[in-house]
């Protein structure tokens, strides 16, 4: 049986992995044996980086906390003992968000931080 070279199949196969490498440099993106490798490599970036992208917001909202919480005289850490101690369940998203945006709501929330600690 004839080897194929040129049927629908392989067509399509490279012509998808050649959309995928549009923009990329050089011959990355006109030559498919480079652009392949060079896909790959990216969708696999992509894929680590999707679930890393988690990690990075919560050490983002962990600094603007911080940073918000030093303003009141305390730290992150008895910060978030204190939340616990007192029952708030407030995710690190919307303290970030509060600390941005409304100071006074998050001075009140860092109150009633610092009173669950004292008793």
């Amino acid at each position: 049986m004839p080897r194929a070279v040129d049927g629908a199949k392989r067509k399509n196969h490279r012509k998808k992995i050649l959309k995928l490498a549009k923009g990329y440099w050089g011959r990355r993106h006109s030559n498919f044996k480079t652009a392949k490798d060079a896909v790959t490599k990216s969708l696999s970036y992509a894929y680590r980086d999707r679930k890393d992208r988690k990690g990075d917001f919560r050490r983002l909202w962990i600094i603007r906390i911080n940073a918000a919480c030093r303003t009141e005289g305390i730290s992150y850490s008895r910060f978030i003992k204190g939340l616990h101690k007192a029952g708030v369940i407030i995710n690190r998203k919307a303290l970030a968000n509060l600390a941005l945006e409304d100071a006074a709501a998050f001075k009140a929330v860092a109150e009633m931080s610092k009173a669950a600690l004292e008793v």
